[in-house]
């Protein structure tokens, strides 16, 4: 088969599956397919952005995918549909979980973590599949707000340590200490690096004393106030632990601000008059008869 690559990743999505779901849902299923091999197949279906249709097609098309997922038959569409429907948030929680502790197996440093959110476009979603919607609700649907997806990942490894999918009603700020604590289930967080949508006394409380760890946020973020608080919390950063880059671009803006301030304080109150060789159409003004000498003349003494 030309997808080399799926019967690697069907058979660890397959060992992974099966750690964290049991054979059957119930005791009154209908035991035709176990519940692993078909969070396999929907871990496929992300992989290589398959629909469900698509998915039973190349299910049936190639054999070695079905043995390696140990499928005895092709499921139907359908059937990946409800199972779908029916997997909860937990059991996807529990599985990432188990991918991170497969991959950091044999590591025990602290790593760095960041986090950030993305929004999700419905823009994939067929119109026909809105207007069947619609025609069964007997009327246009009230549009929903989009979808927002929350991540945390190993910069290093690069691998996803926590992630929560939510409509976006609002700022993420209080998602921050829920999916770090998921995160730190995995991997010993050592620096957190985030935006200024995270920045709040709360998290900032919750880094350095829960965690343990250090943070990072944007100096200042555009549009808004710079912090002044005298006593924070935020862990103070030395000269050493800031990029060579920042200091030499750091000690350029001094140099330039210095230059500045000494243009300032040479220049004088009263500057010469304009040359007459150099701008010919101008004439000398007495000082005696300057408007700012007038203006002031009237002021009371």
């Amino acid at each position: 088969m030309a997808e080399v690559g799926l019967l690697p990743f069907a058979r660890v999505a397959l060992q992974v599956a099966t750690q964290v779901l049991p054979p059957y849902r119930t005791r009154f299923s209908k035991h035709q397919f176990t519940q692993p091999p078909l969070l396999a197949v929907l871990c496929l279906m992300r992989f290589e952005d398959w629909t469900f249709r698509e998915a039973e097609v190349r299910l049936r098309e190639h054999h070695e995918l079905r043995a390696a997922l140990h499928l005895p038959a092709v499921p139907d569409y359908t059937t990946l549909y409800r199972f779908l429907r029916r997997l909860e948030d937990d059991a996807v929680d529990r599985g990432l979980q188990e991918t991170v502790r497969r991959l950091r197996r044999r590591r025990r440093r602290p790593i760095a973590a960041a986090i950030d959110g993305t929004g999700l476009s419905d823009t994939s979603v067929s119109t026909f599949f809105h207007r069947r919607l619609e025609q069964h609700a007997h009327g246009p649907r009230p549009r929903r707000p989009w979808l927002k997806w929350l991540i945390v990942v190993d910069v290093r490894q690069q691998i996803l340590l926590a992630q929560r999918a939510c409509q976006a009603r609002g700022c993420d700020t209080r998602a921050l200490p829920e999916l770090l604590d998921v995160a730190a289930r995995g991997a010993p967080i050592g620096v957190v690096l985030a935006d200024a949508e995270f920045d709040s006394e709360a998290n900032h409380q919750h880094i350095s004393t829960t965690l343990g760890s250090e943070e990072h946020y944007p100096r200042q973020a555009p549009g808004r106030p710079q912090r002044c608080d005298s006593q924070s919390d935020v862990p103070c950063f030395s000269e050493e632990t800031v990029p060579a880059t920042r200091q030499d671009r750091k000690r350029v803006l001094c140099c330039q601000t210095q230059a500045l301030l000494a243009c300032t304080r040479a220049q004088p109150d009263h500057p010469d008059p304009p040359s007459p060789v150099a701008r010919p159409g101008l004439q000398p003004l007495p000082f005696e008869a300057s408007p700012r000498s007038q203006r002031m003349s009237t002021e009371p003494v």
